[in-house]
């Protein structure tokens, strides 16, 4: 089997959370690649504004995220695919900690989302761009 396939989803925009995700498994399945799945979730630690949150927010949080990543991938490549999906909730910056699970999985690819241009944005996302730049592996952007 070789290095696995990355796939970070925001997990805020259904149609292209599903577009990212199929094409990251289709992309895993060329080469037999485990592909795992990433989600960042904001990291409130001590500052101030911590305190607006119950104790165990963000255990709930990981929770629910693992559970919400979980019912895609069913949804998007069904039960049997998705068992051998491993879904990762990380906490901190979305760009650095999709760079640490990476390197840390040895990803050969990162499959990543960029949000459709309008009037206003002809870029990409500052989180995309980002991984895009610091990378290690090779990025499949997914319009």
């Amino acid at each position: 089997m070789s290095k696995p396939v990355l796939c970070a989803l925001e997990l805020n925009d259904p149609e292209l959370d599903e577009q990212v995700l199929s094409q990251a498994a289709r992309l895993a399945d060329l080469d037999g690649s485990q592909l795992d799945v990433v989600n960042v979730l904001p990291d409130f630690g001590e500052s101030w504004v911590s305190g607006f949150f119950e104790e165990h927010h963000h255990e709930k949080a990981v929770k629910d995220t693992s559970r919400r990543l979980s019912d895609l991938c069913a949804g998007v490549l069904g039960e049997e695919r998705n068992a051998k999906v491993r879904h990762l909730v990380a906490t901190g910056t979305a760009y650095q900690e999709i760079l640490k699970v990476a390197e840390t999985a040895g990803s050969r690819l990162i499959v990543i989302g960029a949000h459709k241009p309008d009037l206003k944005d002809y870029l990409l996302g500052p989180n995309a761009a980002r991984v895009i730049r610091h990378s290690e592996c090779s990025v499949f952007v997914v319009r």
